[in-house]
């Protein structure tokens, strides 16, 4: 009882303040009845993907055909991550909260879009896991002044125990922005672009990476990425991201 009663005063804070600050769609901004949440317009337009997917790609099946079915894109051009993940296709409401959350510096995003994007990566997600982001260039972070693959990749850690590591990944060069150029160009723009803190290589030996970002469009920036972590020692690289930009992914 005197818990209860001790409660009690927390509790009317929480309904004033709900009273005052109203919850809302962290996509349209609706009132809604829980924190972090859409509301049901939003949710019914936001293009969750579901399985069937290719496993290497992620990308959606129209029909099932089978648990370990490999897209076309797959079997033609092999990724050299393991397996891909992404919660949504960059389309309505997810291309909304990427844009939010990156433009707009909406961190709190970060915790639903990682909750999201966990859903569909639980298969390998672990303790025995690293989790990498995909770094910006230091010019870029100190501009922007934060990395929002980074704050993604903390909420998954401590969501699946694994271990955080937003240092492991370093971008030696600056790179243009992959906006608006061809699947070439982005290729070329990111070549030996990224590079393993030789501080942490020992930490990377032998071991599963995720590798995490917020859009994944013609794969290029994570083919780049999974490549220098690979050739630094991991066993094995899988990657996360919240969206699919690319329209070719649709299988």
């Amino acid at each position: 009882m005197r818990e209860q009663l001790r409660n009690v005063p927390a509790k009317a804070a929480g309904f004033a303040l709900d009273f005052l600050l109203p919850l809302r769609c962290i996509s349209c901004g609706l009132r809604v009845a829980t924190k972090n949440s859409l509301c049901a317009d939003c949710w019914q337009a936001m293009p969750f993907i579901d399985k069937p997917w290719c496993h290497r790609f992620g990308s959606a099946f129209s029909y099932d055909v089978g648990e370990m079915a490999w897209s076309p894109r797959a079997i033609a051009n092999p990724p050299v991550f393991e397996r891909l993940r992404a919660a949504a296709l960059y389309e309505g409401p997810a291309r909304d909260l990427v844009l939010a959350f990156k433009f707009s510096k909406r961190r709190e995003l970060a915790g639903p879009m990682a909750r999201w994007m966990a859903r569909n990566g639980q298969e390998f997600l672990s303790p025995d896991s690293v989790i990498v982001p995909v770094p910006l260039h230091w010019l870029r972070l100190v501009s922007r002044r934060f990395n929002q693959s980074a704050d993604l990749a903390k909420e998954i850690a401590a969501g699946c125990g694994g271990a955080f590591e937003p240092e492991m990944l370093k971008r030696r060069k600056r790179t243009r922005q992959q906006v608006g150029l061809s699947a070439e160009e982005r290729r070329m723009n990111v070549r030996s672009a990224f590079a393993v803190d030789p501080r942490r290589e020992t930490q990377l030996q032998g071991r599963h990476v995720v590798l995490i970002d917020d859009v994944m469009t013609t794969g290029s920036t994570i083919s780049a990425c999974s490549k220098t972590l690979l050739s630094a020692g991991a066993h094995s690289v899988d990657v996360l991201t919240f969206a699919l930009a690319d329209p070719s992914l649709r299988t």
